[in-house]
């Protein structure tokens, strides 16, 4: 019989949950549990799928197709799992599933109400997602903060289930923020505290709160969150600033958390084991070398636009023993101002993004030249992939028009293309190739020598491909396709020989790197960085 834990955030919103959850995860799984965590979107959006990265970071894609929330990137990162699209539930998905059945009949006769229809598909979920992974433990983030009108019937559905599944087999964790007066510097509870309250009011008494801060809160900042929230001192803990999110659940645990929740749930004392996490923490400490790298893109104002790809040049830093320096550039400024271009020079690689439509691509396009001509270490990820061939097409094949037809759809040579099955569809959400397909990676190329297998599975999400009615033109250039899919139709990964490091792949290698396993894509591209920045040929490599 699983456990249930409900993390909630008071104060507002982006307060650290969805980090506090996986460390959370982390702890208990060091300690020998089999967990699992969910994320909650009061949001009226099915998925996220159809949002601006501006309005809500990335989109996270799981292998089995979902696009899901950022929180489920650092579930799979922190607890080494592949996730569902189930693990993520939002607003639209109960309301829709609850309307359908409605128009099914199946409640017929009833009035349909939130309590108990709304409210019982969301703990149907919630159980469904526990009976299916076989967890001991499932972790439950309710996003959005206390007091938020659309997270009201997700919180009544936690409520009931404490009722239902008992106090032994619940534990409830409030994150709230303690912010610290810049003149007086005084550490204030009291924001904290009207959160606390606010989640009483609906019915929901902590069982242990994390004050997040920017500094380790003191005595009596501890002493008054018990106080108000009604807990004992040594169920109040402290997520404060690090230098890496991957410190969090070391700090936590230090503080006596992990035992707490061990000892609340009745769970089985074994001692956790750090070992291989703690190594790769001390690796992100002090290393010996840095790269910087150009991120050319479309969402650059926002950093949680690129999360996962930020992540994975972490991990791949972690294994090369180097600190790699994302600076964000704009790509539409290389439009406006093309002798900019120059600045490129300062960077030890180049990186091209994802993204969709035509804002910035000639930007990314002129990026992906300047790259390829000078030789500085490249890697192109999915729309990165595609205007990589476009650059090709035009400088290398003559064909000076070329352009995907996303971008532009009367180009005379159309070396990007809708997919076939993409013709003649209306609908915009989950629509797009998407989740895990497996690849077939060619013998004697730089992709086998990354990925040391001939066949890999890596997740998608795109609706435009390599035309292949140019595929010959391209590789009769110099263009080598090194990855395909299983039919031979699409091209997955491209690479030119003659360059120290210049590779792009139409997928998302970032989706499946961790901090012990770096992805392979992410990992050759920091070490080609560090390697030419260190003044080493090919032959030394």
């Amino acid at each position: 019989m699983a456990k249930y834990l409900f993390i909630t955030g008071g104060v507002l919103s982006s307060v650290g949950k969805g980090i506090i959850t996986s460390s959370v995860g982390r702890m208990l799984q060091t300690r020998g549990a089999k967990v699992t965590a969910i994320k909650i979107d009061p949001y009226v959006n099915v998925d996220a799928g159809t949002m601006n990265p501006y309005m809500h970071g990335e989109v996270y894609v799981t292998d089995d197709g979902g696009e899901t929330d950022l929180d489920l990137g650092w579930y799979e990162r922190f607890l080494d799992l592949n996730l569902k699209i189930s693990n993520n539930i939002t607003t639209g998905m109960v309301y829709k599933t609850v309307i359908e059945k409605e128009r099914q009949g199946d409640y017929l006769g009833r009035c349909v109400q939130i309590v108990p229809h709304i409210t019982d598909e969301i703990k149907g979920r919630i159980r469904d997602v526990a009976l299916r992974s076989q967890a001991d433990l499932v972790l439950t983030e309710c996003g959005g903060t206390v007091g938020d009108i659309e997270g009201l019937p997700f919180l009544e559905a936690i409520r009931q289930m404490r009722l239902e599944e008992g106090f032994e087999n619940t534990l409830y964790i409030h994150v709230a923020l303690v912010p610290i007066l810049d003149v007086t510097k005084e550490m204030k509870t009291k924001p904290l505290q009207h959160s606390v309250n606010e989640l009483r009011r609906i019915g929901v008494q902590p069982d242990t709160i994390v004050a997040r801060s920017t500094r380790m809160i003191n005595i009596d900042a501890r002493r008054k969150i018990a106080l108000f929230g009604t807990i004992p001192e040594n169920a109040v803990f402290c997520s404060y600033n690090v230098q890496s999110v991957y410190e969090v659940p070391l700090i936590l645990d230090r503080q006596g958390m992990g035992d707490f929740i061990q000892s609340r749930l009745g769970l089985s004392k074994e001692k956790a084991s750090w070992g291989k996490w703690k190594e790769f923490v001390d690796a992100l400490s002090n290393p010996p070398h840095k790269v910087r790298i150009a991120l050319v893109g479309k969402y650059a104002g926002l950093a949680d636009s690129y999360v996962s790809m930020n992540e994975a040049f972490t991990h791949a830093g972690a294994k090369c023993q180097t600190k790699v320096l994302v600076d964000y550039v704009e790509a539409e400024r290389f439009e406006k101002r093309p002798d900019e271009l120059a600045t490129l020079k300062d960077y030890e690689g180049i990186f091209i993004p994802y993204g969709f439509g035509p804002r910035g691509a000639e930007g990314k396009i002129e990026a992906i030249r300047f790259a390829r001509e000078s030789d500085t270490p490249f890697l192109g990820i999915c729309y990165g992939f595609q205007l990589a061939v476009v650059e090709f097409a035009r400088h290398i094949c003559g064909l000076d028009d070329a352009n995907s037809t996303e971008i532009d759809p009367t180009t005379p040579d159309p070396v990007i293309d809708l997919m076939p099955e993409q013709h003649g569809i209306k609908m915009k959400g989950a629509t797009m190739r998407l989740g895990a397909h497996k690849i077939l990676v060619s013998k004697d190329t730089l992709a086998y020598s990354l990925y040391q297998k001939e066949e890999i599975y890596e997740r998608h999400r795109h609706r435009y491909e390599v035309n292949p009615k140019h595929k010959a033109e391209l590789e009769k250039h110099g263009l080598v396709f090194s990855g395909r899919s299983v039919d031979g139709k699409r091209m997955e990964t491209l690479e030119l020989n003659d360059k120290f490091f210049f590779f792009a792949s139409q997928f998302h290698g970032e989706f499946k790197s961790r901090p012990a396993k770096p992805d392979p894509e992410y990992y050759a591209f920091i070490k080609a960085c560090l390697d030419k920045k260190l003044g080493k040929n090919q032959a030394e490599i």
